[in-house]
């Protein structure tokens, strides 16, 4: 039952990319006025994810240096990846585009594939731990697809080419899951040090390329309820820990 649920879980990630779909060919004008909520919950629902899941379970086996030590190291590690490999998650249809579309797949492809190992990890450790983690992910994937098309895109791929390449970039995350799971007797020990380490992933990703876009919203009545939906982001990693 626990693979399973693993490739059921990390299947439903790839489905964020037609999820992301629906978004795209919405009118410029409400996609815009959405896109801003969709980004707050995303964030919420990371920084939940990382300090009321992760963190957490990862104190049972980690002394508290060992642990933010790690949580550290990841999100610098994150910060270089980014700045090296131009990891941009764009949220809005205007982005610094540069030639590198072939990188970005590239980039997701490891990413995604990282995001299945953690999944595979926490299933393994416990169910509630693993709705959690995929649900954080799931969240987060909705703004990051419709960022990454519009990368490809603008980089010169077709609307469908761009669509379907994405796809197959997102079907990663299931490899990904299927080998933490089956290596996951060698990877026992290393174990509680990838949980700290996904949740730095988690808090850089909110923290620089999110929770600043949130920022920029000007208009006030917008401003609120986006900080609202972020704390749902929040409330509702909360009440996943009361599951079963």
């Amino acid at each position: 039952m626990t693979l399973f649920s693993i490739i059921l879980a990390t299947f439903l990630i790839t489905l964020c990319v037609w999820v992301a779909v629906f978004f795209i060919f919405l009118k410029k004008e409400l996609l815009s006025k959405i896109t801003i909520f969709l980004v707050s919950l995303s964030a919420g629902a990371l920084m939940g994810g990382a300090f009321l899941h992760l963190l957490p379970e990862a104190s049972e086996s980690l002394n508290i240096d060992t642990l933010f030590g790690v949580f550290l190291l990841s999100f610098v590690s994150f910060f270089f990846i980014e700045k090296v490999l131009h990891w941009q998650h764009c949220h809005k249809e205007h982005c610094h585009i540069h030639s590198f579309g072939y990188m970005n797949l590239v980039g997701d492809s490891i990413h995604n594939f990282i995001d299945g190992l953690v999944i595979a990890s926490t299933f393994v450790i416990d169910f509630n731990l693993g709705v959690a983690t995929t649900l954080a992910v799931a969240i987060h994937e909705i703004p990051q697809e419709i960022g990454d098309y519009g990368v490809l895109v603008h980089s010169g791929f077709s609307r469908k080419v761009a669509l379907w390449a994405n796809y197959l970039i997102a079907l990663t995350v299931v490899l990904g899951g299927v080998v933490g799971y089956f290596s996951f007797s060698y990877l026992e020990s290393f174990l509680p040090y990838l949980l700290p380490f996904a949740a730095g992933g988690f808090v850089y990703i909110a923290a620089s390329d999110l929770m600043p876009e949130i920022r920029k919203e000007t208009n006030l009545k917008k401003s609120i309820a986006s900080f609202l939906v972020f704390i749902l982001g929040i409330f509702l990693m909360y009440s996943l820990k009361f599951l079963g």
